[in-house]
């Protein structure tokens, strides 16, 4: 029994191992430039605050811990993308683990994720919802060590606070899992009393507040910019009322879509779909809770609103779907008929990067095939004919200015827009097209 636990979770290192040396060289080897987000964020990176006007600073701080150590590598970030996806994963299979004392259905509630396109096809570009996924895990983790132990851990309460506020500092619609978490402790406490109310709980909150007061405090000094451009991505200022109706039901298709593969992978797997789970199980109310609470909440934020949810937004939301659907079928999962769960797993989990290196290597006007490196070899040449000093600062848009940032061997800072004020602020500059660069 010791020697097959050990097979199985032998095999958990395999797949993932496999999925991050996979995601990390096939991008790699096909794109010619790093995508959009990534280098946008790097800009970021390269002036570090604590925040920006499109989101909070997590993502540019852990761009400038990898850039510091690697620089202008486009396989670094790719990597840096997958080390996040595989810290998900592997907190998903150890929470898996405590739920269902089974590393067979744990792996099972892994492997399904590679059917949801959120964690494969889209993983290569380093974002702020990339940036989410470890501490979304961990903040399911942690929660669930606290709802389901008597004596309330310390331990666990701090590093709530801690995962808490660095997704939170990823990307603000994290605070939909937090409401999330606050919403299942306080039916858990209040109104079904499976819990005791204890002022350790607290402490993450503590925490949480502690964290965040930087960012808060830029926040302030800086008119809220970052909520107004989340705001604006969203089209609240011109919905009308019909966008009330029609917007969250194309939400809804939008989720069914993007769920249609994990449930063809799921049919392979189960039997019978019959629901025969109390909603009287704690397990199962924890579950429900952190998997389908934060999309209920989105959902009624776009009936209340009229917002447009994007479905990139949704990247974090479905980690922990897999444990959910092998939970509620799992007396109805034959271990002894895995053939085509597994056959369907190794197509999608080899047709997935094959499709993406195929997009990237036939289609030539995407973002991964800007020419950065060229254009930064030439910026160069045009400073040096008549400057010897090194470029220091580089205005311009996130896109082209910060592939200026990331390519030019001097690093320089990105300062945003190309303004008369900056300009006077430079002894030297040189603009080309719609890029400026230049030294203090």
């Amino acid at each position: 029994m010791l020697l097959y636990k050990k097979n199985i979770q032998n095999l958990f290192y395999i797949f993932i191992t496999i999925h991050l040396v996979l995601w990390t060289l096939v991008p790699s080897l096909t794109n010619n430039n790093l995508p959009l987000d990534t280098i946008e964020h790097l800009a970021w990176a390269s002036n570090l605050d604590w925040g920006f006007n499109k989101h909070p600073p997590a993502v540019a701080f852990f761009l400038k811990f990898f850039y510091q150590i690697f620089g202008p590598q486009d396989w670094a970030y790719y990597l840096l993308s997958q080390i996040f996806v595989v810290i998900a994963f592997v907190v998903v299979f150890k929470f898996a683990e405590e739920l269902f004392k089974n590393k067979t259905l744990s792996l099972i509630s892994v492997l399904l994720l590679e059917s949801i396109y959120f964690y494969n096809f889209t993983t290569p570009e380093f974002n702020v919802n990339i940036c989410q996924l470890p501490f979304w895990a961990l903040c399911v983790y942690y929660s669930w060590k606290l709802f389901n132990k008597q004596q309330i851990n310390i331990k666990d309460c701090f590093w709530l606070g801690v995962y808490a506020a660095i997704g939170f500092l990823s990307k603000y619609l994290f605070i939909y899992l937090l409401i999330t978490i606050d919403l299942l402790f306080f039916y858990a406490i209040f109104i079904k009393k499976y819990k005791k109310f204890d002022f350790k709980y607290l402490i993450s909150l503590e925490v949480f507040i502690v964290l965040l007061t930087p960012h808060l405090i830029w926040l302030t000094n800086n008119d809220y910019i970052t909520i107004t451009y989340g705001l604006a991505r969203t089209g609240l200022e011109s919905s009308s009322l019909l966008d009330h109706i029609i917007l969250p039901l194309i939400f809804l298709g939008k989720q069914i879509g993007i769920l249609i593969p994990f449930f063809i992978m799921s049919s392979f797997l189960i039997k019978k779909f019959k629901f025969k789970k109390s909603l009287k199980d704690k397990k199962l109310l924890f579950l429900i809770f952190v998997n389908l609470a934060p999309i209920g909440l989105m959902f009624i934020t776009s009936i209340l609103t009229g917002s447009k949810i994007r479905t990139m937004w949704m990247t974090p939301f479905y980690l922990f779907f897999g444990v959910l659907i092998v939970y509620i079928f799992q007396t109805q999962i034959n271990l002894k008929k895995l053939n085509k769960f597994i056959l369907t797993f190794i197509i999608l989990f080899i047709f997935s990067p094959f499709a993406y290196a195929y997009i990237s290597i036939t289609k030539t006007e995407k973002r991964t095939d800007y020419l950065g490196k060229q254009i930064a070899i030439k910026t160069q040449y045009a400073w040096s004919q008549d400057h010897k000093e090194s470029i220091t600062v580089v205005l311009g848009d996130e896109w082209h200015a910060g592939n200026l940032s990331y390519h030019l061997e001097s690093r320089p800072m990105w300062e945003g827009p190309i303004t008369k004020e900056k300009l006077n602020s430079l002894s030297k500059f040189v603009c080309i097209d719609n890029i400026c660069v230049g030294s203090r």
